[in-house]
């Protein structure tokens, strides 16, 4: 961050001290544990905000500010020696927080009533079993660690399960999956998602494709379902982050129908279009608040919770390794295609990077938490908590390990 980037005046401060992120069930460390710590405490020993906003504003934070991979602690879920995946390739263990509770009952009724939900909306017709078996309800239940109302998991759930849609049915290898019409599609799900309003002699022509369409039923379905948790506000932010996310499937489709192989600082850049923002940016509606619309969209606090979002991208194109495509686009295999290298060792150079944006992330926060207002700072935790959520489901879900693996998509975008 350049010097500078992090002022007092914007955010409120004193409002909130660096402890308040500090939660006793946060841990960092998904393969190798981190001190234990929240976004709220940084360096070896807990350091105070000054300290933190010092080493922010002397600019040594960022890639390539990290320090070297040193040797792992107490293994988190995957072993000391990393993860293999089916193809002989050994994830390296990975800077990220570990899941904070794990609660079955609750996973398993979200997952059951998403699934009927899924069945009733059309998507994923004839791969229910599949859908199941992922195990969505967990990936909330984990992901949410504040919230124990199983509604509020379900809305988060659907809106989530309707942007892989877009990917399982539209784009790869979906039964639907057309490149010549992805610009179509997205451009009808964004009219859905942020509704059109057209002359009534052309509405019914309009509402006649989306009852025709199951992902675009579902996007209307699920925004509904948030509305009821979610204030105004709220809803608009996903709409945007929806929006961008669209923009992102247009870009890959523009590789795919070209067959070019983009650059490593442009599938760098794609991810902060299609990432998981619309998941993250959930956070705070899920667990019954909201953080000032100010401070949301303070270029500071922006900038963190992208890069966590981005962190989470690399963590998936790891964990997708068993089971994608030679052919797919992700960092490890652009980074061996560019930099001459074999795929273990872009793998290992992944894992580098995911690394130093995480010590990025979690040093910004802390600053950020201490200036901000309370509800920012437990937003803040919140997508600390989400990320090792993520971590955990991606390291045991179906949909990267086992059976489901032939009934999915090949490598999902977000979650």
């Amino acid at each position: 961050m350049p010097a500078g980037a992090v002022t007092a005046g914007a955010l409120t401060p004193g409002a909130v001290t660096a402890g308040a992120l500090t939660a006793a069930a946060v841990t960092a460390g998904a393969v190798r544990r981190a001190p234990a710590r929240a976004p709220g405490r940084t360096g070896a020993a807990a350091a105070g905000p000054a300290e933190v906003l010092g080493r922010l504003l002397d600019g040594r934070s960022g890639l390539g500010a990290a320090p070297p991979r040193a040797g792992r602690g107490p293994a988190g879920t995957d072993s000391r020696t990393g993860t293999r995946t089916g193809t002989g390739i050994v994830i390296p263990p990975l800077y990220c927080p570990d899941a904070v509770r794990d609660d079955p009952a609750l996973a398993d009724a979200v997952n059951g009533e998403l699934v009927r939900w899924a069945a009733d909306i059309g998507i994923y017709a004839g791969r229910l079993d599949m859908l199941r078996s992922c195990h969505f309800g967990r990936l909330m239940m984990l992901a949410h660690p504040d919230c124990d109302d199983a509604d509020r998991l379900l809305a988060a759930a659907r809106c989530g399960l309707s942007e892989w849609a877009v990917d399982d049915h539209w784009a790869d290898d979906g039964e639907d999956a057309d490149p010549r019409l992805i610009g179509l599609r997205l451009a009808l799900a964004h009219a859905v998602v942020d509704p059109v309003r057209l002359p009534p002699r052309y509405e019914r022509r309009f509402e006649e494709q989306v009852d025709a369409e199951p992902v675009l039923r579902a996007f209307r379905s699920a925004l509904e379902h948030l509305a009821e948790f979610a204030s105004p506000t709220q809803v608009t932010r996903l709409r945007y982050q929806l929006a961008v996310m669209f923009v992102g499937y247009n870009h890959e489709a523009e590789w795919r129908t070209s067959a070019r192989r983009p650059p490593v600082w442009e599938y760098l850049l794609h991810r902060y279009e299609n990432g998981f923002f619309p998941c993250m940016g959930l956070t705070d509606p899920v667990g019954g608040y909201e953080v000032p619309a100010h401070e949301f969209a303070d270029a500071r606090v922006r900038r963190t919770y992208m890069y966590a979002g981005v962190a989470s991208c690399l963590l998936n194109d790891l964990y997708s390794m068993a089971r994608e495509d030679p052919g797919d686009t992700s960092l490890p295999r652009l980074i061996a295609a560019e930099e001459h290298c074999s795929l273990q060792e872009a793998v290992n150079l992944t894992a580098e990077v995911h690394d130093e944006i995480m010590h990025t992330v979690e040093a910004e926060s802390a600053a950020l938490a201490a200036l901000g207002s309370p509800a920012l700072g437990r937003f803040l935790e919140g997508i600390w908590n989400w990320m090792g959520g993520a971590k955990e489901w991606h390291a045991t879900s179906p949909r990267y390990h086992g059976p489901a693996e032939a009934g999915t998509a090949r490598k999902p975008r977000t979650a």
